[in-house]
């Protein structure tokens, strides 16, 4: 007679179920209060049915006092698809001590992500935690024993990592976010090095997680937070969605979407949205979203310095990245955050094989006396290095205005573009006419009686702009094609198809840019 569970079949029901169960029913019912999902539930609502296949699950704390309470010790890990391709998931369960990271919970989530960086799986982090817990780390065996790791190769950005912040996000989960190529924030939600109670003890300063880490904080001030979502579910969805324009691993190249969209249908409403007066402001999004893919423009950071807009998209089913000043917003010109995130949005694209557009009306910089505070001229030469370094295909169209250093920074001409565009009312100088005219001539005009002045001012600001035109330029081939701006997506498709290659493999870059910060 065989043994009761003599082959241990009702001990490993009885553990996972006890795993399953996560931190019990009214913990589970206080995070749907919330209006949030459970760790598990946000996996299963991120991944295709029935395909994640956990790790780790009958892991627990390895303090005796802790074990009971500690299923899966608070991280849950695995992997499983989305859409074709394989990814690697952990999430913070905040049913288990608030999801604060316990030795062995932070050694599965460290492995998970070592093992899919070596085999080229994406990587997706569900924040939800607070932090290490106090008693695995404190003590000298407990804080070297739980050190952020770098004896690991570092990741260099070999495969795309998304973290989502989905909690009150402290520690950890910031941390991981912090060196991601995606960040997405739900409303409600914070992520910060420490939470108002750490803050008030150690500094007696007293702040909401709200002021300390909110929505609001990440979309205007940091630019730490590229995407934000009204819900759990909300936020799920765009992950898969972002991950859609990215290759599984920098092995790869970037996916290739079918289209039935035609390259070379002509544009007309480009010549109403851009107005011919270079003094009125116009939303370049709508150029944007005629020029790509139907459907496909994906702004990140939208909010932190609204000047400049990055974006990813695809034009004739490739994905590209799009780098295009904004004239709606101080009329176009760029401050300090315009240029780190520019420079941060270089850096991505080209980890990951992404061609750069650059669509050019830009006045210039943003400069006085809060930019010089902020580093402004460090900010500029990082964004230029970080085009220095890129090595990723790059099309450049002067749209309207282009001016000054601002040029080079946008990768203007004689900056090694594959293609230098422009439209016919391109603007291109060191500074406005009437501006440069006050500058080289002002005390002279000055000097004159008003009649005569004013006249010689109105002449060689009329010389400035026809020097300003892109026909003086194209004459010394500095600009390749003069384009009629209703052929604009026409152009762009060609440019970007030739600088694939004849076998697709040209478009590959050299990876320079991958151990950059992601916030430079």
């Amino acid at each position: 007679m065989t043994p009761p569970d003599s082959h241990g079949l009702d001990a490993l029901e009885t553990r996972q179920a006890d795993a399953l169960a996560m931190g019990g029913p009214d913990r589970i019912a206080r995070q749907h209060a919330k209006g949030r999902l459970t760790a598990r539930e946000r996996i299963a609502t991120l991944l295709e049915p029935d395909s994640f296949d956990e790790l780790g699950l009958l892991a627990r704390s390895d303090l005796p006092e802790a074990r009971d309470r500690t299923p899966a010790d608070g991280k849950i890990c695995g992997y499983g698809q989305i859409g074709d391709r394989t990814v690697a998931v952990s999430a913070d369960d905040v049913t288990v001590l608030a999801g604060a990271g316990g030795r062995i919970g932070v050694g599965k989530q460290m492995a998970l992500m070592a093992y899919a960086q070596r085999k080229g799986y994406p990587m997706i982090h569900l924040g939800d935690a607070g932090g290490a817990r106090v008693p695995d780390i404190m003590g000298s065996d407990g804080m070297m024993s739980m050190v952020y790791r770098i004896d690991q190769p570092p990741r260099d950005r070999s495969i795309p990592l998304l973290t989502l912040i989905m909690g009150e996000c402290y520690g950890g989960p910031t941390w991981t976010a912090s060196v991601s190529d995606i960040v997405i924030q739900v409303k409600g939600t914070a992520m910060c090095v420490g939470g108002p109670s750490i803050l008030e003890i150690a500094t007696g300063e007293q702040a909401t997680a709200e002021a300390l880490g909110g929505p609001a904080l990440h979309a205007h001030t940091t630019g730490l937070v590229d995407l934000f979502a009204d819900s759990d579910e909300h936020a799920l969805q765009l992950a898969r969605h972002c991950l859609s324009y990215f290759p599984s691993s920098a092995r790869d190249l970037p996916p290739v979407a079918p289209t039935s969209q035609p390259v070379d249908t002509p544009l007309p409403e480009l010549l109403d949205i851009v107005p011919t007066d270079p003094r009125q402001p116009y939303d370049m999004h709508r150029l944007l979203e005629q020029v790509v893919d139907t459907g496909s423009l994906l702004e990140l950071k939208p909010s932190y310095d609204g000047s400049l807009i990055t974006a990813l998209a695809r034009i004739d089913g490739h994905v590209v990245g799009l780098l295009a000043n904004n004239p709606k917003v101080t009329a176009g010109a760029m401050g300090p955050g315009a240029c780190e995130k520019a420079t941060s949005f270089i850096c991505l694209c080209d980890s990951f094989h992404i061609p750069l557009v650059f669509l050019h009306d830009t006045p210039g910089f943003f400069v006085g006396r809060r930019a010089e505070e902020r580093q402004m001229p460090l900010k500029i030469m990082n964004f230029i290095e970080a085009l220095h370094h890129s090595r990723v295909p790059r099309v450049s169209l002067v749209v309207r205005k282009s001016y000054g250093m601002a040029h080079c920074n946008m990768s203007g001409g004689n900056m090694g573009n594959d293609l230098m565009l422009a439209w016919p009312g391109a603007d291109i100088s060191f500074m406005a006419p009437a501006v440069a005219v006050n500058v080289a001539h002002g005390r002279r005009l000055a000097a004159l009686p008003d009649e005569e002045g004013q006249a010689l001012r109105a002449q060689m600001i009329e010389d400035m702009s026809r020097a300003n035109a892109p026909w003086p330029a194209a004459e010394r081939n500095l600009i390749d094609r003069v384009i009629d701006p209703r052929d604009t997506r026409r152009e762009l498709a060609r440019a970007l198809a030739r600088a694939r290659g004849s076998d697709g493999e040209a478009g590959r870059s050299q990876r320079r840019l991958a151990n950059w910060p992601r916030m430079a």
